[in-house]
């Protein structure tokens, strides 16, 4: 790779672990921050959900306002939000304020996830960017296996809210990264006004294409089930079956690394096998170990080890779901691909944000809401990809094309899912 190459996949990289660092790195911290700021479990929950929200909204802005502006300014402002959401975290008083802040750092940390993207596709093509992107993906996967530990260590040493001083000091890192090292690469003359009536008609005819919504709301519940896993994880881990902050890390890592693992061989086996192929084995895999799982605990088998083992499986399979779905969703809309590329990343995270929120106030340090929540997620992804693969005609023809010949389009497989923690 050239030097140059490397130098852009580095700073992306590092201005996309932003995101993601400020979810992984907060897990081990839930428990005692609920007891902090007198939280129950599920309002603690919450902290996660509204994150998430809050980042699937601002994907939808983020892209239009980059297009206009240039890449840096709106990413500098998104960097300066996080920065006062990180802030507000520190001094929050109680658990609605947190909440609170947690949205507004959502609402920043979303712009160092989209933008990067852009950047990446004003610099190179082809097969170059999808190189550039594979290293800037390894780059985000490695978090959910170091941030935990990281986020650990800082508790050991000087308590959760700690932790929100070290992603301010992190975003304050990333402007001047992008003010000092990243150059602007969307010039002047190539920039484009906001027209609303434009993203309105594009939004039309993708919420209107039933392939599009079929595959988005595939992912969006496949990715629910990811989340009400983050969500509950550390209260069952640490709550239920004793585990220190740092032995709850290595977990939630043991369980993570299955979906990103899987995540690497999405592409060749789509190749292979066909997108929507391994859509429907990806999806009938989790459900099989889901179901499994909550049949288990329901019946009295709860162990630690055979939990982690289901869900590591579990996971994979849905490793090889999301970035998928994601595919088969943007493959027909090569010529609004930004606009599709933005708005199935809000509505897959709005999908897991609501959902995580409606079945939250059930949840415990019981193992058994979790794993029965998260099957109820995959059963309801299940029952989309069978309604969108058999019963819809547009589907029955392009889904079947995608089927038997694999996705020939210019969109390039993610490796991992667009939130990324």
């Amino acid at each position: 790779m050239a030097p140059g190459m490397f130098r852009t996949a580095l700073i992306l990289g590092l201005l996309c672990c932003v995101g993601p660092f400020s979810i992984d790195m907060y897990l081990p911290a839930m428990p005692a921050v609920g007891r902090t700021l007198g939280g129950t479990v599920t309002a603690t929950q919450m902290t996660i959900t509204a994150y998430f929200i809050a980042f699937g909204l601002a994907q939808i802005v983020y892209g239009p306002l980059a297009d206009k502006y240039g890449r840096k300014p709106p990413l500098i402002l998104g960097l300066v939000l996080f920065i006062a959401g990180s802030a507000g975290c520190v001094i929050a008083p109680d658990i609605s304020t947190f909440i609170a802040f947690r949205f507004l750092q959502g609402l920043g940390g979303a712009a160092a996830m989209v933008i990067p993207r852009a950047i990446i596709r004003d610099q190179y093509t082809g097969p170059a960017a999808t190189r550039l992107m594979a290293m800037v993906m390894l780059v985000i996967s490695v978090s959910p296996m170091l941030a935990p530990l990281a986020g650990s260590g800082v508790i050991l040493l000087a308590g959760w809210r700690m932790i929100f001083v070290v992603l301010a000091i992190a975003g304050l890192a990333s402007i001047l990264v992008t003010m000092f090292l990243q150059p602007e690469t969307l010039a002047p003359e190539h920039r484009v006004p906001i027209d609303m009536k434009n993203l309105w008609a594009g939004t039309k005819v993708l919420v209107s294409d039933p392939v599009f919504m079929g595959a988005t709301f595939v992912g969006g519940f496949g990715f629910s089930s990811f989340l009400v896993f983050l969500a509950s994880a550390s209260f069952v881990y640490t709550g239920y079956y004793g585990l220190s902050s740092v032995e709850f890390s290595l977990a939630f890592a043991a369980n993570a690394l299955g979906f990103f693992s899987a995540s690497q061989f999405a592409g060749p086996l789509g190749e292979r096998i066909g997108m929507g192929t391994m859509i429907a084995r990806g999806v009938t895999g989790f459900l099989v170990m889901a179901v499994l799982l909550a049949a288990l605990v329901g019946a009295g088998f709860d162990s630690l080890y055979l939990i982690i083992g289901c869900l590591f499986l579990a996971n994979a399979c849905l490793g090889l779901v999301i970035p998928t779905s994601m595919v088969v969703a943007l493959d027909d809309h090569g010529e609004i691909a930004g606009l599709a590329s933005s708005l199935g990343g809000m509505l897959q995270m709005l999908v897991g944000g609501l959902m995580t929120a409606v079945v939250a106030p059930f949840f415990s340090v019981s193992p058994l809401p979790m794993v029965a929540a998260i099957a109820l997620g995959i059963a309801v992804d299940d029952t989309i990809h069978f309604i969108t693969h058999w019963r819809d005609k547009r589907n029955e023809g392009a889904m079947r094309d995608i089927i038997s010949e694999g996705i020939q389009g210019s969109v390039a497989l993610p490796q991992t899912p667009p939130y990324l923690p």
